[in-house]
């Protein structure tokens, strides 16, 4: 949530959960509004099935709920088409709620502006001024804003690989917000017995790892450099911080835990820490939900799903092309050659996962 010092807020994605932290802030559901989402991914998007519906049974009676988000590739893949699924989805729920005073709340405003549209305007009132660029994360359609009000101005990456767009339209910036993906590829392993290049593959054609924070921060060069899209964990982000900085050596800060308040005048930038949910952790599900009723177990080997589309079909190479060479921001002694394709077929080893899960395997049945 972004707040002007005319009042005016502004929301940037609207993933799950993200309504309960606005409360806790002090803003009434109707008021929740101007809502820009980065791309399609539900944690980008998922509470606005919940906003909706209860927004309109809470007040926001005369007023439609405003949606800016990216086209697709094609028309069924943009943020016109998910509202009108949401609303589809929520058919039962919005029928239902007719029999209390909704009056036009229902109304969903929707300002889908073409992804590709370098730097281009989707909002432009009360002397704000939002723009976009095209994100590579692994496919077309996702975007990049950035905010300028009153000499002062943010950005909110959404997610995808480091890339030269948003090192040129972030420049200068005041407050520089990014997405980082810690290198966990190993704890994951040693923790949940999630194969290392499962977890490296997914970054590598998706994300921003801690090193390319680092160094888009350096291109940028903001007044203060964010991260998020991580979770809240002392031990990762002290090796988090060591990744950056290896490049950035600017004022960083930390988007997590929920909730983090930075407050920016043009003298000054300070945070604090407002409201502070608690969090459990999850592991791994049953391994037969992975790879099936029975398990493989006498082959030992585990049969990853091949993607059924490959980010070659569903983004320009142009996207791919933008994106910043790793080696120019790992280290040398710490570099690896990304993981952009799985091989065909990609297998596990189901006795080292089984073993480093702590899973006794004589309790599965066992394929033939």
């Amino acid at each position: 949530m972004v707040e002007l010092g005319n009042r005016n807020r502004f929301f940037f994605d609207f993933g799950p959960g993200c309504v309960k932290n606005i409360l806790a802030m002090g803003v009434p559901v109707p008021e929740i509004n101007d809502i820009f989402i980065s791309h399609l991914h539900v944690d980008h998007y998922h509470d606005l099935s919940y906003l909706l519906p209860f927004s309109a049974w809470a007040g926001r009676w005369k007023q439609p709920l405003r949606v800016t988000g990216p086209s697709g590739r094609t028309p069924d893949l943009g943020t016109k088409a998910m509202v009108a699924g949401m609303k589809q989805m929520l058919k039962w729920h919005l029928e239902a709620f007719d029999a209390c005073p909704i009056g036009d709340g229902y109304e969903v405003e929707v300002n889908e502006f073409d992804w590709k549209d370098e730097n281009g305007i989707c909002y432009d009132k009360n002397g704000v001024t939002i723009r976009h660029w095209r994100r590579s994360h692994a496919k077309d359609g996702a975007s990049a804003y950035r905010l300028d009000w009153n000499g002062l101005s943010f950005v909110w990456t959404g997610d995808g690989r480091p890339d030269e767009l948003t090192a040129k339209y972030a420049k200068g910036v005041d407050v520089f917000v990014t997405e980082c993906q810690p290198d966990l590829a190993r704890i994951n392993l040693y923790k949940y017995g999630l194969p290392e290049v499962l977890y490296n593959y997914t970054v590598d054609i998706h994300h921003t790892q801690n090193y390319a924070a680092g160094y888009l921060m350096k291109q940028v060069n903001p007044r203060v450099g964010m991260v998020t899209h991580m979770a809240f964990d002392n031990d990762t982000l002290n090796e988090t911080s060591a990744d950056i900085r290896t490049h950035w050596d600017g004022l960083f800060l930390y988007g997590a835990p929920d909730v983090v308040v930075v407050n920016v005048t043009k003298d000054a930038i300070w945070h604090r820490y407002a409201a502070l949910p608690g969090f459990t952790g999850q592991s791994l599900p049953n391994p037969t939900i992975l790879f099936g009723d029975p398990l493989p177990i006498a082959t030992g080997k585990g049969i990853v799903p091949q993607p059924r589309l490959p980010r070659e079909q569903q983004q320009e190479q142009l996207t791919r092309d933008l994106e910043i060479d790793p080696k120019k921001y790992y280290p040398p002694d710490v570099y690896r050659e990304p993981i952009r394709k799985l091989a065909n077929p990609e297998e596990v080893d189901l006795l080292e996962m089984a073993r480093v899960m702590g899973i006794d395997l004589s309790k599965f049945k066992k394929a033939a």
